[in-house]
């Protein structure tokens, strides 16, 4: 299996000609089940088939992460206690329940408004596991406000609610029509954290590429895939540099702050 690729095909069928335990990180944004228009997907499976095909890539994801890796899978409401399940019962440790706050959320007429998304964070093994604390670091409220002296220097690690933008549909960062792009910044912390240099970060649903391009970007390898050939043609122009701009998504309606650090990230929880 080649590194630095992006396939084009199912994703169950990439990871089954992967080798056993040659990955060191697998983030997953797979599709909710709740009736998004995809290009090729069906996203509206019965509650059975769902659960049987989660069962079946996690399993594949357990099979080809190293002892000392880590999963992130971000999901909806819907299957986030189910997806839980299924990592537990395939071996996966329980590190996380991180909730991504998002503005910009979905606005409801008969219930209220949805502006989170679950990331739930497992490793593979209970004690042994990549985890660069210091390289994700956030001010410390000690820090900042109460001047206190025994606040880490380094600062904290941030806590488990994370504040990040949607990728909205106006907003400079969005490549063509997908309905799920995952920002930069939220794929940042998590390979930053739990990869290292020359690490292979593994995506089985790649979208537009966003982790793919993060880990190219600090230097990790990747691997994804996606069954959609537009897809798989977005996220090869966008390693490759070669996204037009017309593809973008004209931001001239919204303005969009720009961070440059984790910092202010976290700072409405504590």
């Amino acid at each position: 299996m080649e590194i630095n690729k992006v396939y084009n095909e199912d994703c169950l069928k990439i990871m089954q000609n992967i080798p056993q335990n040659s990955i060191d990180l697998i983030f997953a944004d797979p599709p909710f089940n709740i009736g998004i228009k995809y290009d090729k997907y069906n996203d509206n499976l019965s509650y059975d088939d769902y659960y049987n095909w989660s069962e079946n890539w996690i399993s594949e994801c357990y099979r080809i992460l190293k002892k000392e890796g880590s999963i992130y899978i971000a999901i909806g409401d819907e299957f986030a206690a189910e997806i839980n399940i299924i990592l537990k019962r395939n071996g996966f440790y329980f590190r996380n329940w991180i909730i991504w706050y998002y503005t910009f959320g979905q606005n409801q007429r008969k219930k209220f408004s949805r502006s989170h998304t679950h990331i739930l964070y497992f490793t593979k093994d209970k004690d042994n596991f990549t985890f660069n604390d210091n390289n994700i670091r956030v001010p410390s409220a000690r820090q900042l406000i109460y001047n206190d002296k025994r606040a880490n220097p380094n600062g904290k690690i941030p806590d488990d609610v994370w504040q990040i933008s949607r990728v909205c549909g106006t907003f400079k960062e969005r490549l063509g029509d997908h309905p799920c792009q995952m920002p930069e910044e939220l794929l940042e912390i998590i390979i930053k954290a739990s990869s290292n240099e020359n690490d292979i970060v593994l995506d089985p649903f790649g979208g537009t590429g966003t982790t793919s391009a993060v880990s190219k970007k600090l230097k990790r390898n990747y691997i994804t895939m996606d069954i959609s050939e537009t897809y798989y043609n977005l996220i090869k122009d966008r390693l490759d540099g070669k996204i037009d701009n017309n593809l973008k998504k004209s931001s001239n309606n919204r303005v969009v702050e720009k961070k440059e650090d984790f910092s202010t990230l976290f700072d409405n929880f504590g």
